[in-house]
């Protein structure tokens, strides 16, 4: 087998998504923001959306040119979830990987419970994600594209006063398998990543002050058997893999990417 130069292969992974029409949710900060900007240095071809246009707008900054087509809306509405959708294809003609990163999380458990709180991580964890995927397939089955979900190691193992979204979680890995099985002979691969803890924002709507967010991360490090929480680009980079043609044999796992939460004892 011939060997590449460094140089070679870094020009190839530069080119890695080169023409490539990429839609990523929950882009507006965190491991989205950080997916959006790796997938443009890979050449890709953005389509980003959130509810924070502001802060799609410095994301979009950082990816460079060609400039990312931003999206606003709210994946808990319908009508935002199918505009984004409608929007990416009048823009580019096509769709080639839908990554589905957006969530929320909410602390609760079987003894506190809020159906107002289970029914909205579930509409944004699981619903959206249904119809998302849902009206995206008709172009990845065009383009032969992939997707790939962004899950949590809370799909994988309990976590205690975290109820509603591990139970979300755990739906969306099934729901990677499910798909995964359905296309796997149209040629459109689906797979999850499951991130461990990994700060970013998504804690700051729990009610949580930023120095007890900072606590909570802090505690989090100790259930990783690598002793430390991950980075956005240690997940982004993963993300990228499984949506790049160097997975082409992978569809329907839920890859831990977790610095071997799931290893550790319950």
């Amino acid at each position: 087998m011939r060997e590449r130069s460094p140089r070679a292969e870094a020009q190839r992974r530069r080119m890695f998504f080169a023409g490539k029409v990429v839609l990523i949710t929950g882009a507006s900060s965190g491991i989205g923001a950080e997916t959006a900007i790796h997938f443009a240095q890979l050449g890709a071809l953005l389509s980003i959306t959130g509810r924070n246009k502001h802060n799609l707008d410095k994301v979009a900054e950082q990816c460079g040119q060609p400039k990312p087509f931003i999206i606003t809306g709210d994946l808990a509405n319908e009508n935002d979830v199918k505009n984004i959708i409608d929007s990416t294809i009048k823009h580019y003609g096509k769709l080639d990987i839908l990554v589905n990163n957006a969530a929320v999380v909410k602390f609760g458990s079987i003894e506190t419970p809020s159906l107002e709180q289970y029914d909205n991580i579930f509409n944004v964890n699981v619903r959206s994600v249904f119809q998302l995927t849902t009206l995206a397939v008709p172009y990845l089955i065009k383009t032969k594209g992939n997707i790939v979900n962004v899950s949590s190691v809370a799909g994988l193992r309990p976590l205690k006063n975290n109820l509603p979204y591990c139970m979300s979680k755990a739906a969306l890995d099934q729901f990677t398998r499910c798909v995964a099985l359905e296309l796997a002979s149209r040629q459109v691969r689906v797979n999850s990543v499951n991130p461990g803890a990994v700060p970013t924002n998504i804690l700051r709507n729990t009610g949580l002050t930023q120095e007890q967010i900072k606590i909570v991360f802090e505690q989090l490090k100790g259930g990783h058997a690598l002793g430390r929480n991950g980075d956005t680009l240690e997940i982004a980079k993963t993300i990228a893999f499984l949506a790049s043609d160097d997975a082409s044999f992978i569809t329907g796992i839920t890859m831990p990417v977790d610095g071997g939460w799931h290893v550790m004892s319950a």
